[in-house]
């Protein structure tokens, strides 16, 4: 069963994601169709992640995705920077939460995304499919 299909659980879904996803949140910065948009991550995985943005952004659209670790009010990551297509978008209160699905990885985005999930990896045992048995390096070549 998919995110839409009815009676989808929780727990059925998190199973058929294709990467183990991190509650986190991060510093995000889009820049879709010459706008800045500023917000901040609730979940980071491989595939993308989800955010909390000020604005909807247009479903299928390419955004240029900057996020950074925030470890306290003065200190952050440096950006790492990827390209996005924006999967969905709701309204989520008075804001909007949208997914955004990671395009055009490269050898080095891929390993500097690595890397950024290896700090996020607390080691806790999450509901993911078969590939969570391959050590992470395996699985991102």
């Amino acid at each position: 069963m998919g995110r839409n299909a009815p009676g989808a659980s929780a727990e059925t879904e998190r199973a058929e994601r294709e990467h183990p996803r991190y509650a986190h949140e991060a510093a995000i910065t889009l820049r879709a169709n010459g706008k800045i948009h500023e917000g901040k991550s609730s979940n980071v995985s491989r595939g993308g992640l989800c955010a909390d943005m000020p604005a909807a952004l247009a479903v299928g659209s390419v955004v240029d995705l900057a996020m950074q670790l925030v470890f306290d009010e003065e200190t952050s990551s440096e950006p790492l920077t990827l390209k996005a297509r924006v999967a969905w978008c709701t309204t989520l209160d008075e804001a909007f939460q949208v997914g955004l699905a990671f395009i055009q990885l490269d050898a080095e985005r891929i390993e500097y995304l690595t890397m950024f999930l290896r700090y996020l990896d607390d080691g806790s045992d999450r509901a993911t499919p078969k590939v969570r048995d391959q050590p992470v390096d395996d699985r991102f070549r």
